[in-house]
């Protein structure tokens, strides 16, 4: 079941980060500060659950995109974690479809992310340098980076996509292996 992350569940999404990444505080801590920071739009947060038990867990949060026309509010999709031994079940794959549904149902024009074209591009995203945007970072391999047009999308929306602060001040932007799988 995917369901909106209430605060009950801020220990259990720790759990599912920690274990997920196996990098410590550094992704547990980007999201406690992403739903806290202030922001144009508040976060969009779910969680997958199996028995009650919180497996999985995906966050939408404020970012920005620099159009020719005017800036543009936008989402990034980061982090999406799933506990190990939950994993290749599905449960990402939900959790991301969900995410994009919500953000469409909310006239969100384009969400963003960093991550594998093997594995997001079956899932609504493409290659956004291909389709008209610029990475925020030269850290990033242009595969990595990622975009879903959502129904709101006008054509005029292209332009450089801006990462909100705290993935800055968290040093989350550019982390993906140049080697992609």
């Amino acid at each position: 079941m995917i369901r909106q992350e209430t605060a009950a569940d801020h220990r259990d999404v720790r759990e599912v980060h920690t274990r997920a990444f196996d990098d410590g505080e550094h992704v547990p801590g980007l999201v406690e500060a992403l739903r806290v920071a202030e922001a144009a739009s508040a976060p969009l947060s779910f969680v997958a659950t199996v028995d009650d038990r919180v497996v999985g867990h995906v966050l939408l949060s404020a970012a920005r995109l620099d159009a020719p026309r005017r800036i543009v509010d936008v989402l990034t999709l980061s982090p999406l974690g799933v506990l190990p031994e939950f994993q290749r079940r599905g449960i990402g794959t939900r959790l991301v479809a969900h995410a994009l549904a919500a953000a469409d149902s909310r006239g969100v024009p384009l969400v963003f992310l960093e991550g594998s074209p093997h594995y997001y591009g079956t899932r609504g995203f493409e290659r956004a340098d291909a389709v008209g945007f610029r990475s925020p970072s030269l850290r990033i391999p242009e595969p990595a980076f990622q975009v879903a047009r959502l129904s709101a999308h006008e054509p005029w929306m292209t332009g450089t996509f801006v990462y909100s602060e705290v993935f800055w001040a968290f040093d989350c932007v550019g982390l993906r292996d140049p080697e992609l799988p």
